[in-house]
């Protein structure tokens, strides 16, 4: 198979064990509707504020390199890994750039990578904290020295695919080049060091863009170090919980339970898989599968999100912070769902879509695309959520800077621990090549906004497309074929697992093809320019109610729409009234109106709930018949929530079914 023209986000056309494969950079434009305006937006304000707030005195995240370059004095500010998210906005730009070819954006940057350039060290070593404070390299793994490296080198790696300059892939190379004299020997004392997973995803992408064998041989010795060591607690481990917090209790290819921390793990499995689509391994495909089946089906939220508490305990009784703990333990006012959890989990499964060719990840990577990934920005663009709870409380809880370090009641317009602003952005940035893959003959629609497709099958022919679509407020998709091959080709569209009754046309006939939920539809013939693909799925109103072992929902249901996810917040409510006074009527009329000018151009639900009014005060109380007033409100999706003020909110709610 020919390699595809234009480098891919990632680049797996030479990758020889994956079903699916990346578009090219760029290849995708959003033209409008929901992803086109949230692009322009990351474009015109996203990525231009998060600027200002890094490169200023606020973030200070270029200021820590110009102290370590010596251009500057100063403290380090910013916790131990800002460097990494430094790099998460890097990466953010040039996403933008591969769009718009904005020369002030590359301009930016030079200016940046000269002074990181500056910065590193002559063996290669760039950890802006550490060399600020004089602390010896790799001495301790709660400076999480590998994460930092694992952000540099995708960044580094998408710079140069889309500008095609080496000056930020050399800092990458240098510094990856010190990390395999350090770590492909093996010594035992830094045998626990790489648990911030990230690394490995940026060793496979800088695999990719060079060749080089030694960095993809790197990547499998950090996933094969996992487990391989006694958990005990020693001079490089103190500081930082040990055991399932970092995944180390057991090795990943006899792993069966999600477990630890939520983000080290996605990044963990997600280059897991990066290294498995390029070495074929079916024991670690095997347990990548099963830990998709814990995450998806035991511990993942309606909305997408992963990771159900900020402190507790892993089942097997490790310490865990921001993670997983027991199946079906699902808390609402206290989830954590920290944003950064939410994406590694689109992007684990947007890896094994490639790898597997199924639409059940795709599905995934859609409902925390649209829900518990985009809550964590405000409507305007500039307020960012860390942990995203299903309901939040007023006075719940007496909030506490050193244990509530991360929640918070409102966005906030700069969070200290800052990695989860730039991994949205970067993320909002390049969703667009998530929306298309190349199969072996073909093209794959996993996601679903206008746009227009202009790339290269896997045999070098041109393909062009156009998407129409109001998605995700209406489930009618036209796909028009603008130029293609004249020999046969396949056309493959997801179908939604919640897409029951979807239709599929060409040219106004019935595609005679399976049209099954959860499943890709392939259409195969020789297609012609001016070909119609028109998709129609039905967008009911559903309620949803959760596992009977989630005690948590026992006779609540929360109420979806198509991909998103609803909730009812406070401002939508009379005056006086709380959020744990609303009961959902089962037998409420639902209906769906748009509305262009609220929120930034939401589809609300109206329909009615119950209002309980008779509630006491006490721990226990007796109770008989409640009493119910009936209210109508609306519905927002929920990941518009707390864009009014503070407010309220709840996803489930308890039910009362009337006869």
């Amino acid at each position: 198979m020919m390699k595809h023209q234009t480098p891919a986000i990632t680049d797996n056309a030479a990758s020889p064990y994956m079903k699916l494969k990346s578009i090219g950079m760029g290849d995708c434009r959003w033209t409008e509707g929901f992803w086109a305006d949230k692009f322009k937006q990351c474009e015109e304000v996203m990525v231009p504020y998060m600027g200002s707030l890094l490169k200023g005195d606020v973030g200070h995240g270029f200021n820590n390199f110009k102290i370590a370059a010596g251009l500057m004095d100063g403290e380090h500010q910013g916790f131990e890994w800002h460097d990494g998210d430094f790099f998460k906005w890097m990466e953010a730009c040039s996403h933008v750039y591969a769009v718009n070819k904005d020369q002030k954006i590359l301009d930016e940057l030079d200016e940046i990578l000269e002074v990181v350039a500056q910065a590193q060290e002559d063996d290669g070593y760039l950890h802006t904290h550490i060399q600020i404070n004089g602390i010896g390299h790799f001495s301790n793994r709660k400076y999480h020295e590998m994460y930092n490296c694992g952000h540099l080198y995708t960044s580094a790696c998408i710079h140069h695919r889309v500008t095609g300059k080496t000056h930020f892939l050399d800092i990458a190379i240098k510094n990856a080049d010190l990390l395999y004299a350090l770590f492909q020997p093996q010594p035992a004392s830094l045998g626990r060091f790489g648990f911030n997973q990230s690394q490995i995803m940026g060793l496979t992408e800088l695999y990719r863009t060079t060749r080089d064998k030694r960095y993809l041989e790197l990547a499998e010795i950090f996933i094969n170090n996992r487990g391989k060591y006694e958990v005990v607690e020693d001079a490089s481990t103190e500081g930082y919980p040990i055991g399932d917090m970092v995944q180390e209790r057991v090795p990943l290819r006899e792993e069966t339970d999600a477990a630890g921390h939520a983000v080290l793990a996605l990044y963990y499995y997600a280059g897991a898989a990066d290294v498995a689509a390029e070495t074929g391994e079916q024991a670690l495909l095997d347990a990548l599968d099963r830990l998709w089946d814990s995450v998806v089906n035991k511990k993942m939220y309606v909305t997408g999100a992963v990771g159900q508490a900020h402190y507790g305990a892993s089942p097997r009784k490790d310490t865990i912070e921001e993670g997983f703990i027991d199946d079906y333990m699902m808390p609402n006012s206290t989830a954590y769902n920290e944003t950064c959890a939410n994406i590694g989990n689109a992007m684990f499964n947007y890896r094994m879509l490639g790898i597997k060719g199924e639409s059940k990840y795709a599905d995934i990577m859609e409902l925390v695309l649209h829900n518990s990934a985009m809550v964590g920005i405000s409507a305007d663009g500039k307020n960012y959520f860390y942990a995203n709870p299903l309901r939040y409380i007023n006075g719940q809880r007496e909030y506490v800077a050193d244990r509530d370090n991360t929640e918070s009641p409102d966005r906030e317009p700069y969070i200290e621990c800052f990695c989860c602003p730039p991994n949205l952005v970067r993320t909002i940035a390049k969703v667009s090549g998530w929306v298309y893959s190349l199969s072996a003959n073909g093209v794959a629609v996993n996601l679903y906004g206008s746009n227009k497709l202009e790339t290269q099958l896997l045999d070098g022919s041109a393909l062009k497309l156009t998407q129409q679509t109001d998605y995700p407020w209406n489930g009618a998709v036209k796909l028009t074929v603008d130029e293609c091959k004249a020999e046969a080709f396949e056309i493959m569209l997801r179908i939604p697992e919640w897409a029951e009754g979807a239709a599929l046309q060409v040219n106004g006939a019935d595609a005679g093809v399976d049209v099954a939920p959860g499943t890709f539809a392939k259409i195969e013939r020789e297609w012609r320019a001016g070909d119609v693909v028109e998709l129609d799925m039905p967008m009911d109103v559903n309620l949803v109610e959760g596992h009977p072992l989630i005690e948590e929902v026992r006779n609540q249901v929360a109420i979806k729409r198509g991909p998103l996810v609803y909730c009812v917040e406070s401002p939508d409510l009379p005056e006086g009234a709380g959020i744990l006074d609303v009961y959902f009527s089962g037998n409420a009329d639902l209906r769906v109106e748009h509305r262009p000018d609220f929120l930034g151009g939401v589809s609300t639900i109206n329909g009615s709930v119950l209002l309980r009014s008779d509630a006491k005060s006490g721990m226990y109380r007796t109770v008989k018949k409640p009493e119910f007033k009936l209210y109508e409100t609306q519905f927002v999706p929920y990941y518009v929530w707390s864009n009014r003020g503070t407010a309220e909110m709840t996803v489930f709610m308890p039910v009362v079914w009337e006869n």
